[in-house]
Order: C-alpha cells, then sequence, then structure tokens
C-alpha cells in the first residue's frame, strides 16, 4: 500500500500481442499473439492497447479464438470493419501481476529488468537494461561504466539470480 501522498508506481506491462488486421465485416481483428498456445492471451486480462501513436487505453472482455491460420479476436466496442481496421498495428501489452508465476529456474524478463549484476569475485557490472533472443540464446544488455551483453546461459554463465537482493550473479570476465 502507498502512503498518502506518494504517487502509484508504474505497473509492469509485458507486450502479449499485435493486431495486424481486420477480419470480416463484424469487427473483429487478427491478432499476432506471443503466448503459447496462442488462444492463451484471452486468459491475461485487462489488456493495455497501445496504438502505434502511443495513445494507450485500457480494455476488459476480449474473447477470441485460434482458427488455425489466424488468432481472432472480438474486442467490447469494435463493432465493424472500418473500426477494426483502425486497430492495425495496435500493441496488446497485460499486466506482469495478471500471469502465473514463472516454472523454477524460468524467469520473465520484465521481472530481469533493473537487477544488478555482479561477477562471481563481487565486480559491480551495471544492471540490466533489457534482454533480447538472438535465437541460439537470450542476451542479457548490461549498462553500467559501458554496454555489455552477457549470454543468459545457466549455469554457464548466469550463476544465480537472487531476487531479495536485486541481483544477478554472472561468471564474465569484467574486461570483455
Amino acid at each position: 500500500m502507498n502512503e498518502p501522498g506518494r504517487p502509484t508506481p508504474p505497473q509492469k506491462l509485458i507486450l502479449m500481442g499485435r493486431v495486424t488486421g481486420a477480419f470480416g465485416v463484424r469487427g473483429d481483428v487478427k491478432l499476432e499473439s506471443w503466448t503459447e498456445p496462442r488462444d492463451r492471451i484471452f486468459r491475461y486480462q485487462p489488456w493495455i492497447l497501445r496504438a502505434p501513436n502511443g495513445a494507450e487505453r485500457e480494455l476488459r472482455g476480449a474473447r477470441g479464438r485460434d482458427t488455425g491460420k489466424h488468432v481472432i479476436a472480438t474486442l467490447p466496442g469494435c463493432e465493424d470493419r472500418d473500426a477494426a481496421e483502425a486497430l492495425r498495428g495496435t500493441e496488446v501489452w497485460v499486466p506482469r501481476e495478471v500471469l502465473p508465476p514463472p516454472a523454477p529456474g524460468e524467469y520473465y524478463w520484465v521481472d530481469l529488468e533493473g537487477l544488478k549484476v555482479v561477477t562471481t569475485e563481487g565486480v559491480a557490472l551495471g544492471e540490466v537494461s533489457h534482454l533480447l533472443s538472438t535465437g541460439a540464446n537470450d542476451v542479457m544488455v548490461v549498462r553500467g561504466e559501458r554496454e555489455r551483453m552477457l549470454p543468459f546461459v545457466q549455469p554457464d554463465y548466469v550463476r544465480s539470480v537472487d531476487f531479495d537482493s536485486g541481483t544477478i550473479t554472472v561468471d564474465w570476465d569484467p574486461d570483455f
């Protein structure tokens, strides 16, 4: 609970999908969903819709299905093809707290962002700015006195993740 007069901390949001266009004439939209399976995106609501121009709005009550070729969504207030087409490029974000806890040894990237990164010898390298996928493995972008890209490979490079202390310990040469 926040103290009176203190601003509410911003909620962590996770990008879950994107509207790719209209489907049919009744206002349904086609979604690119990054959940597994793809139609699981409908379990995580409310959605924060972020338009290409940056405008955001909260949406509750999205329904849909995976047709095999597309994920089709019916959105409250989207009544016709023109309204659906106007949503093209809109991103679907969800609050982190609506997602289930990750399995042991797995992490949501958003939970790692901002953690301090130190070597096994105690040398501070900086903080996790963000992560990216290279196909071969995930990579942590660590910003400190300079930017480093460290493979997020356990236990080879990432030895431990400690949320209580806010620290990721890595086996990494600080000169590299």
